[in-house]
């Protein structure tokens, strides 16, 4: 049978960390074509509606990341944990994106979409998000030396907005980020709850 983890151990990390008792996490940026299928599946899940893609084919989600893959502002990764994907991380430059219309960027900012892969049937995931969010973390404030994480999760999602509070994130502004209708790209207007991690509170100096 094969080792259903080969195609992700052969792939290059962009970040890479163990930690004691959770095990290595990769970072990996995404594959449109290779990760479509399993990305689909989460996508298509009830509890993923606010990701926005809920009614996209498989070729249509691996086409949305295709497009994104040609963007220098935007970028998307799989995050495996030894060697099962279990998040789609999208980062973005906040100047390029139309939170910028709702608060005022500073320099080191960066801009955060996270989705977290199902839990298995009986699964459980005590203290498992705030591990992978850490290592995560340590990519995007460490890694690619950034002083803040800005999240703008849709104001309807209190699972992820309570998440992200017990996580260390401080609430801002609930604001309306605008619609945004391109040939590319449609983005409905959203009420959101930002919310901002300032790379101390993970990383003290």
């Amino acid at each position: 049978m094969s080792d259903p983890h080969i195609p992700y151990a052969s792939r290059t990390a962009v970040h890479e960390q163990v930690t004691d008792g959770f095990g290595t996490v990769r970072v990996l940026p995404l594959d449109p074509e290779s990760d479509a299928a399993v990305i689909h599946r989460w996508v298509n899940e009830d509890r993923a509606a606010f990701w926005g893609m809920n009614d996209l084919t498989e070729r249509q989600v691996a086409e949305t990341y295709a497009h994104l893959d040609t963007l220098t502002t935007h970028h998307a990764h799989l995050v495996v944990r030894d060697g099962e994907p279990v998040a789609v991380l999208q980062t973005y430059e906040p100047e390029a994106d139309r939170v910028s219309e709702a608060y005022d960027v500073r320099p080191g900012d960066i801009g955060v979409h996270l989705l977290l892969a199902p839990v298995g049937p009986g699964g459980t995931r005590s203290g498992w998000t705030a591990l992978l969010v850490a290592s995560i973390a340590g990519y995007v404030l460490l890694g690619l030396d950034r002083r803040r994480v800005v999240v703008d999760p849709d104001v309807r999602n209190e699972k992820a907005v309570t998440r992200f509070l017990k996580l260390g994130f401080t609430a801002g502004p609930v604001v309306v980020l605008p619609e945004i209708d391109l040939p590319d790209v449609y983005l409905p207007e959203k009420k959101a709850q930002l919310a901002f991690l300032d790379r101390e509170v993970l990383f003290p100096a």
